[in-house]
């Protein structure tokens, strides 16, 4: 004999109390991209909303997002001048070192974030050094400059290194380096499972990171590949990462919760900037409840398991989250 069920009609209080997944303005970090200037805030044409700035303007900005609640930020540092090593990264009076100890001089309590590949400050517009016979980018010479980039970002005062050059080794090889400074406490945000995407398009406009030949598909994962995909952020964990990422987020949410189930790290997710496009294009045609559908977005990334969102959306949220 079957029982019979009934579909209990919750009020909005009790709904709120039985809610398995809950979004909050502390589940995110939210991207500034930084350049050498004053008085510097401009529009990215194919982001609305996303700016370049200089380090005075994102100064301002941390003002407004303290306001809102935001005390997590990830930087990108877009220099003048750009070369086939990325040399302004590895400079302690380089754009990305100037902005992070500008911010935690005037924003101590601001928890600052730091990309670390060499993709936005070479001419060439990749994640490292050039490989020329190949014309692909040589890991393990790219591994020997990127520790010196991250004791740089530790010693400028970066509260977390987010490498996102996905070379083979590289988690490892942060960390040795790192300890070797005497940062042995300075957590390590892998971009573990990073996939070679359609979705970046935009942010290679406000990054000024197009490449200038090729892609990046030798480095970065096939869409297509599920097993691979786990196993790399697996394979991060065991070399010492700390927090474990997947991106983009939208179109791999099956990866995050298979990654997720199989790590006891917390996971991020990477909102990216074709993501974040696509919905504020719809929402400016009146295509779509434009809150209604960001805010069941990130519920998505938290219900598949995502600890922590990066989103260029994050101050919207964080405004609604207000009301």
């Amino acid at each position: 004999m079957f029982q019979r069920f009934r579909r209990t009609r919750l009020n909005s209080h009790l709904r709120a109390l039985v809610r398995e997944t809950n979004v909050s303005v502390n589940d995110f970090i939210y991207p500034l991209f930084v350049r050498t200037g004053e008085g510097i805030k401009t529009e990215v044409a194919s982001m609305p909303g996303v700016f370049q700035m200089s380090i005075d303007e994102v100064l301002k900005e941390c003002d407004e997002l303290k306001k809102l609640g935001l005390y997590s930020i990830i930087l990108f540092g877009i220099p003048d001048v750009k070369d086939s090593i990325g040399s302004d990264s590895l400079c302690e009076h380089g754009i990305i070192a100037k902005a992070i100890r500008a911010v935690k001089e005037k924003h101590p309590d601001m928890f600052v974030v730091t990309d670390l590949c060499f993709c936005e400050y070479t001419d060439h517009g990749h994640c490292g050094i050039i490989d020329e016979e190949n014309e692909t980018v040589n890991n393990d010479a790219t591994l020997e400059i990127s520790g010196q980039q991250a004791v740089i970002h530790a010693k400028a005062g970066a509260d977390m290194i987010a490498p996102s050059g996905m070379m083979d080794g590289i988690i490892e090889t942060l960390r040795d380096a790192l300890d070797a400074a005497g940062y042995e406490n300075l957590p390590i945000m892998s971009y573990s499972t990073k996939f070679a995407s359609g979705y970046y398009g935009p942010f290679r406009d406000v990054a000024e990171s197009v490449p200038s030949f090729g892609d990046r598909a030798t480095y970065q994962m096939d869409p297509a590949n599920r097993k691979e995909a786990i196993n790399e952020s697996i394979s991060d964990e065991l070399q010492g990462a700390d927090i474990l990422m997947v991106k983009p987020a939208l179109a791999y949410l099956d990866i995050v919760r298979e990654i997720k189930d199989n790590t006891s790290l917390p996971m991020a997710v990477y909102n990216v900037s074709g993501e974040y496009a696509m919905l504020k294009m719809a929402g400016a045609q009146d295509l779509i409840d434009y809150d209604r559908v960001l805010m069941e977005t990130m519920m998505s990334f938290k219900r598949a398991g995502a600890d922590i969102i990066i989103s260029y959306h994050a101050k919207e949220v964080a405004q609604m989250l207000q009301k």
